[in-house]
């Protein structure tokens, strides 16, 4: 019986998404296991595994790469040898716009390799006792998998198998590599390959402004700004711009959206921020950001005004119980939020190391829908681009963003005096459905006071 390929679900509130590479061509058998296609879904994409091992059957109709599919719709068939694919029989396949199914083929797991749901047929004991896609990252890798041992279902070498081989040989390499106490936790800290540095070294030791050096050039180039179309030529609308488009309409439009601006003497924060850096850095830490520190107080600032920590739904308002703030990143691809979870049970040292993670992923397109998922409340920084203040709109199902501006110095009053103070605009837009005026500006209020004395929260 032909076993159905679908787009999948990739994300609880997804309905539609797009194939975007075909891994395998119409007629090719294919293993159980193997990946098919890469489909995109909520400004993430993801790779598909195949759940059955068949001959692929591509329909002449099936939807085209780019295109915008219905969650369950079918995309192609597995066969056995012999076996006809349903659209050359005399019964038509069920068309693109049919009632969403529950998705059959489904993204690998990120700790087994294996599909999250669906049941799996049970392999013949004449299957390789090592996964295709084991085997594939292995030739990758260059990882001999013939000398590993299997921690899959009956022994079987599975992904994790070997990244781990691939992650230990990483770590004997490393250790024959000349290089400093110091320059090895800054480059563990930040990813960075320390047996490609010592190749660059010809053999001297890495010292920390090695190490440094390596970082910024990698900061410096992370962001590069979008390409500038043609002038007149039309652009491509992507999927993710289409979305980003949908939701910024949705929520001019379903909102009833009021922004408050404030004006904060950052120059306490500034200094907790130099002094971080000057403790961290040397210790091979990840240094917190300012976008950090903000995110830290916003959360705890959450805690004690929590309706602006809530949303809309169903003409109800739900006051949420978790904390958990997106960042907005801005890539070549387009505006993405990943989330940072449970915010206030968390130290800045772990915020930072998170939020690089996920901004680094976001700009190369290896966020999952899971990591753009459940976000609560959103912060948006445009300091970076020399902005002073905005008006930001809200990430809906949200209730609240806040905008930050640069922090520039400034003529202030201070002890009865004017000097220059390092000072930073905040904008807060809250949907006026949720919650009042005077609730978002005594929430602002406190971000404000986070901001002008950090000791407030960080003894909290």
């Amino acid at each position: 019986m032909a076993f159905e390929v679908v787009m999948p679900r990739l994300g609880w509130s997804m309905k539609v998404g797009s194939l975007v590479e075909w891994y395998k061509k119409d007629g090719e058998f294919v293993q159980e296991g193997e990946i098919l296609f890469t489909a995109e879904g909520e400004k993430a994409i993801q790779e598909v595994e195949a759940l059955e091992s068949g001959i692929l059957r591509i329909p002449p109709d099936s939807p085209q790469p780019g295109k915008e599919i219905s969650v369950g719709t079918v995309l192609a068939y597995l066969v056995q040898p012999d076996e006809p694919a349903p659209f050359e029989t005399a019964a038509p396949p069920p068309p693109a716009t049919s009632v969403e199914q529950p998705a059959i083929v489904v993204p690998p797991s990120s700790t087994s390799g294996s599909p999250s749901r669906g049941a799996r047929r049970e392999r013949p004991a004449s299957k390789p006792a090592v996964s295709p896609r084991a085997r594939r990252l292995a030739a990758e890798l260059g990882i001999d998998w013939t000398a590993l041992q299997g921690s899959g279902r009956t022994g079987r070498i599975v992904e994790r198998d070997v990244r781990q081989a691939a992650q230990e040989g990483e770590k004997e390499k490393e250790a024959k590599v000349k290089v400093s106490p110091v320059a090895r936790r800054m480059a563990e800290a930040a990813g960075i390959d320390l047996a490609e540095l010592a190749a660059q070294k010809a053999g001297e030791k890495i010292k920390r402004e090695d190490v440094e050096a390596v970082i910024a050039a990698r900061e410096a180039a992370a962001a590069p700004p979008p390409p500038t179309p043609p002038v007149g030529q039309a652009v491509p609308v992507t999927h993710i711009r289409r979305l980003i488009a949908q939701r910024m309409v949705e929520s001019a439009h379903t909102t009833a959206p009021l922004t408050l601006t404030t004006e904060a003497d950052a120059t306490e924060l500034v200094a907790l921020r130099e002094r971080l850096k000057a403790t961290l850095g040397p210790r091979g830490k990840v240094v917190p950001t300012y976008n950090d520190l903000i995110v830290k107080l916003t959360g705890l600032a959450l805690q004690e005004h929590p309706l602006l920590n809530a949303s809309w739904k169903d003409g109800e308002i739900v006051i949420l119980a978790d904390i958990n703030i997106g960042t907005a990143v801005d890539t070549a691809a387009g505006l993405l939020v990943p989330v940072i979870r449970d915010v206030p049970a968390k130290s800045i040292q772990q915020i930072a190391e998170e939020a690089r993670a996920l901004a680094e992923k976001a700009r190369a397109r290896q966020l999952a829908p899971d990591d753009m998922q459940g976000g609560t409340f959103t912060i948006t920084n445009l300091g970076t681009y020399n902005v002073d203040a905005f008006t930001p709109i809200i990430n809906l199902p949200e209730c609240a963003i806040l905008g930050v501006g640069r922090i520039v110095s400034r003529p202030a009053v201070w002890n009865d005096e004017v000097v220059p103070r390092k000072m930073v605009a905040l904008s807060l837009t809250f949907d006026h459905r949720v919650v009042d005026g005077g609730p978002a500006a005594r929430f602002l209020n406190t971000v404000r006071e986070y901001v002008e004395q950090p000791y407030l929260w960080l003894v909290a």
